[in-house]
């Protein structure tokens, strides 16, 4: 375990780690653009569904199943199935990643609405506002707490599993766990879920950090 632990530092620390196309620069860049696209993409579709979902109260029901049945989706399953329809490309993985991201989005989001006072509600439309006002001068802004916690999570859920981009061949960081493998060089597996779950972590608190900023007014979500 020693030895291990011994060469996971030098692999982390080592200059020609860093450099280079292979270098861990670069593969957490492409990491981050991974799981930040697959965030907005999943965002766009999750957001309006929550919002009109917890606005109307109609709907939520199949909303939520249907955006859960996502999340209980095997991944990599998801990933082949997807490939092997639309052969090599990162759509599998954009596919699999929104998949995952979509059900925090949306339940967070149905929540945070529904968590809005009705007398709230009640008094904005007695002084004459029309439903898009309520929605968004009234409801969104009450909601928001909820909803950032939603994308957060979804964001570091999607994070953690953008390594099976490496499973089709393409980068980010799971490249030195599914190479590791393939090698069998443990220490290039061990450094690979080290970095994912420090990006992970450290995004995570990043976040917590700049929500509780943003609503430190306000009592904590509850996610």
């Amino acid at each position: 375990m020693y030895e291990l632990l011994k060469g996971l530092g030098s692999w982390l620390v080592g200059s020609e780690q860093w450099t280079g196309s292979d270098g861990i620069g670069h593969r957490l860049a492409e990491h981050l653009q991974y799981s930040l696209l697959a965030t907005l993409v999943a965002a766009a579709i999750a957001l309006p569904v929550g919002l009109l979902i917890g606005h109307t109260g109609r709907g939520a029901f199949v909303a939520i199943n249907l955006s859960s049945f996502g999340r209980a989706l095997p991944t990599v399953g998801l990933v082949v199935l997807v490939f092997l329809a639309s052969g090599l490309s990162m759509w599998p993985v954009y596919i699999a990643l929104v998949a995952l991201a979509v059900p925090s989005i949306v339940t967070n989001t149905y929540a945070g609405m529904t968590a809005v006072d009705p007398e709230v509600r009640d008094a904005a439309r007695g002084q004459g506002m029309r439903w898009y006002q309520v929605l968004f001068r009234v409801e969104l802004p009450l909601a928001l707490p909820l909803i950032m916690t939603g994308l957060r999570l979804a964001l570091i859920q999607v994070v953690a599993t953008a390594t099976i981009a490496a499973y089709v061949s393409f980068g980010g960081l799971g490249r030195y766990v599914f190479d590791g493998l393939a090698q069998r060089d443990l220490v290039q597996v061990l450094g690979g879920a080290v970095l994912v779950a420090l990006v992970a972590v450290v995004l995570d608190l990043v976040l917590s950090a700049l929500q509780r900023f943003l609503f430190r007014h306000r009592p904590a979500p509850q996610s």
